[in-house]
């Protein structure tokens, strides 16, 4: 509708004389009209007019064409230079029916397929996943989901943590209590490696010890590496479970381990930017600190495991973007490894992207945690989230389970997404757990109750030229403006756009089918023109609720 009403307005002000770069925008004041356009100042400081004069000019241009009841209710100017545009409903309807017969409701494909690589999840390998690790999981994988929506190629990975120390503390606790291979199981990871970790704290020749383990086994050690295989199978099938549940997929499940192969050439594309210092190896940068690549006893860090895993990316994949959606805490990192593969051009041609998240606060405004001082494990979120919904009301006692996990899911998704995603956020598990709000729950009810209504009756899905009402209006409004919150959420990385714009989408379409009851209405053509478009709002919003993760559930 934007882009008609842009080509209607720039053909007039191109024959004014006045250029054709007109933007009309959704009105801030929508109880005086539907569309505004603020381009009149702009025009009068460049032509040196006044702003009344070019507005009153193209205003009758456009009261006066051919097609003008096609398109407009009414036109006027208002103020010294705004054009409020109120559209006609048979323009509205007709671009409803346009997006109703067209593939992806008429979103336009790009005209260039690109690449997006997306590195989201993260978890390290030997720790179990907590609180903490859902915004990363849910966030990146909304985002791939609306950049394949948008009509590109992606590929995600997930990245873990698999070859830092907290893998050389854990193979130094199972050397320590006398273990192998075959006693290593998913509890005795989690018992060690938090035990590990306190005594490295404690002891600083346990600290080194596991640091020369860490060592050893990235130089290949073949005792490490039997052990080191075992770790990641346990640790990482728990993960995929986990992960799994959350309908978070990634294409690559690799790591830090599968990028070390490719350190030497980076080291060598990057020897002109590699000093020594102390023993270590370091690149220097402008205005950060100094990026290490390799510490002194030989070890490498996180940033060259990132270096090379870029390296590897561009050569196998050849992406045009590389989105890193991880934590705000870790934007100095990426700072330090952009700059170096900006200085070096070894991502000449890539876009990488820092995609930084808030944290998930508790009541107190504080990181999310348990009683006892830890982020809660994300298996127990889980189930404490089922235990609450089902005191919520007796009949969610007998739901099915996969129907709860669903509606678990709409619980933390929504939550999450509806926050923009720099942003930190208080999760409030009774809140969030309501079928009243902006809430998962909400949203399920009020699909699964339009749902019913379109079963009930005979459908035809006819739509007339006629909006019977005021909440008709603003309903069929809301839907024309999916592409708007699409490409919003698409542009910047967020997907708080699409989320507010299920909601709002939500909120008009339970006010419309409380004023206007379609059942026992003996109006057909008015019933049917109603049926057509609350089919049509449930088609968009399962759509939608797909690209935040959100499956539905068969009852409520």
């Amino acid at each position: 509708m934007i882009e008609v009403l842009e080509r209607i307005l720039n053909e007039i002000t191109e024959k004014l004389g006045y250029g054709n770069e007109n933007k009309v925008i959704e009105s801030n004041r929508p109880e005086l009209c539907d569309f505004q356009c603020d381009n009149v100042f702009k025009l009068a400081k460049k032509y040196h007019k006044n702003p009344i004069e070019i507005g009153e000019a193209i205003v009758h241009a456009i009261q006066t064409l051919d097609d003008f009841c096609l398109y407009f209710e009414k036109v006027e100017l208002a103020g010294p230079g705004f054009i409020n545009m109120t559209v006609s409903d048979s323009f509205i309807n007709k671009c409803l029916r346009y997006m109703q017969e067209s593939e992806h409701f008429g979103i336009k494909k790009p005209l260039k397929k690109e690449t997006y690589f997306l590195d989201y999840g993260g978890p390290n390998v030997a720790k179990p996943l907590h609180v903490g690790h859902m915004r990363t999981a849910i966030v990146g994988e909304s985002l791939k989901r609306i950049i394949e929506y948008m009509g590109h190629k992606t590929i995600s990975d997930v990245h873990l943590g698999d070859y830092g120390l907290q893998i050389g503390q854990v193979i130094y606790g199972i050397l320590q209590d006398g273990k192998t291979e075959e006693d290593i199981t998913l509890a005795y990871l989690e018992e060690t490696y938090p035990k590990i970790s306190a005594l490295c704290k404690e002891d600083e020749q346990v600290k080194n010890a596991c640091s020369e383990i860490t060592k050893d086994l990235q130089d290949g050690s073949i005792q490490y590496q039997k052990l080191f295989k075992k770790i990641l199978e346990i640790s990482g099938n728990d993960i995929k479970r986990l992960y799994r549940y959350l309908g978070v997929s990634f294409d690559l499940w690799q790591g830090e381990s599968d990028a070390y192969p490719y350190i030497p050439e980076v080291e060598k594309y990057l020897e002109a930017y590699i000093k020594d210092s102390e023993g270590a190896k370091i690149i220097p940068l402008n205005e950060l600190p100094p990026l290490i690549f390799r510490k002194s006893n030989g070890a490498y860090l996180y940033a060259t495991t990132d270096l090379a895993t870029i390296y590897e990316r561009i050569t196998k994949y050849h992406p045009n973007h590389i989105l890193y959606i991880v934590d705000n805490r870790q934007s100095l990192h990426f700072k330090q490894v952009f700059e170096v593969c900006e200085t070096s051009k070894l991502t000449e041609g890539v876009n990488l992207e820092f995609l930084g998240y808030g944290t998930v606060n508790g009541l107190d405004g504080k990181p999310y945690k348990t009683r006892s001082g830890d982020a809660p494990k994300l298996d127990n979120l889980f189930t404490q989230i089922k235990e609450l919904f089902a005191t919520k009301k007796d009949s969610n006692k007998e739901m099915s389970g996969e129907d709860i996990d669903k509606i678990v899911n709409a619980i933390l998704k929504f939550a999450d997404l509806q926050n923009s995603r720099e942003k930190d956020y208080i999760f409030d598990i009774e809140k969030f757990s309501n079928v009243v709000g902006k809430t998962g729950p909400y949203i399920l009810y009020t699909y699964l109750r339009i749902d019913k209504i379109l079963k009930c009756e005979s459908i035809k899905y006819k739509i007339n030229g006629i909006i019977y009402n005021e909440i008709d209006r603003k309903l069929r409004l809301q839907l024309l403006g999916l592409e708007k919150a699409l490409t919003s959420a698409f542009d910047e990385r967020k997907p708080h756009y699409l989320v507010d714009f299920i909601y709002n989408t939500a909120v008009l379409a339970n006010q419309f089918y409380q004023m206007n009851h379609i059942t026992g209405l003996e109006d057909e053509e008015k019933k049917q023109s109603w049926l057509y478009v609350l089919y049509l709002t449930n088609r968009i919003l399962k759509n939608m609720l797909e690209l935040v993760m959100i499956d539905i559930p068969s009852f409520m």
